[in-house]
């Protein structure tokens, strides 16, 4: 028995949406039918891809990489239709957290004026490796190196840390504050793809307590309602204002490198163009 794209589709949706019903609105079919092309596909491959908690739904192992490979299947489907269409040609970039802060809209618009048959497109990917592992992006921005070898990189730029609080926390009046101060409270870290890890202290001096979060969403969450306080990059500062939150700079924290990457075995045709581009506007 084959396995159907619209299987694949099913798959993909539940996980992004989050449950059935959001899954089955986006791809405008019943809830029953999303549930039965989950089924056939788990019956297919002879393994079981969610599982459910009491709180939500969540992949299995098996169900990780099937997700994964999902993604691929359907990206190059996608890159199929678009090419016999004759739409213009697609680069696809993926972030975990913040895309290019301040650079952000000047890369966009210079790429536009530069590239106008090539069609930009920025992807926010909550993976370690912003969608480059599941097919989801071309080249990706990451602030930390990817977890294997199977990726190459380029550093583009650095940037500067800042410290995340709530709009009415005591700091919120202070010009800056240092890692030894940050220490001395909660701080809110995303090991999964934040930028910032218990590494940054001495192992003699780590906060005083984390709370942990899912990604960039959550983080700003825990922070705004006060729980926590938190250190990232001075993109996210640019990418993510919101009433509620203010961002101060870390006068001792050491910068964050910025790289972009892609596939070592599948080298996107625009790549030299996108680097070239990227490590002028750091520059």
């Amino acid at each position: 028995m084959s396995v159907e794209l619209r299987e694949l589709r099913c798959l993909v949706a539940i996980v992004d949406r989050g449950t059935f019903t959001d899954a089955a609105l986006e791809l405008r079919m019943s809830q029953a039918a999303v549930s039965r092309n989950l089924a056939s596909l788990e019956h297919k491959l002879g393994i079981r891809l969610l599982g459910r908690t009491t709180r939500r739904l969540e992949l299995t192992a098996a169900g990780e990489r099937a997700l994964r490979q999902a993604r691929r299947v359907l990206g190059g489907v996608d890159e199929l239709e678009r090419e016999a269409r004759g739409e213009n040609e697609r680069v696809r970039i993926g972030y975990a957290w913040s895309a290019l802060g301040r650079h952000t809209v000047p890369f966009q618009r210079r790429w536009a004026a530069a590239h106008p048959g090539i069609e930009l497109e920025l992807v926010r990917s909550n993976t370690a490796t912003a969608g480059l592992d599941d097919g989801t992006a071309h080249l990706a921005i990451l602030r930390r190196p990817p977890p294997t070898d199977d990726y190459d990189l380029v550093l583009i730029g650095l940037e500067k840390r800042v410290c995340a609080m709530a709009a009415d926390d005591g700091w919120a009046k202070r010009r800056s504050v240092t890692l030894a101060e940050v220490a001395e409270r909660r701080v809110a870290i995303d090991a999964a793809t934040g930028t910032t890890s218990l590494g940054l202290w001495p192992a003699s001096t780590p906060p005083r307590g984390v709370v942990n979060t899912h990604d960039v969403e959550d983080w700003l969450t825990v922070i705004s309602s006060g729980r926590a306080v938190g250190v990232s990059a001075e993109s996210t500062a640019d990418q993510y204002r919101r009433p509620g939150i203010v961002f101060r700079p870390v006068r001792d924290g050491p910068p964050i490198p910025v790289y972009i990457a892609w596939s070592r075995g599948d080298v996107p045709r625009d790549r030299d163009a996108v680097v070239e581009l990227l490590v002028d506007l750091y520059r």
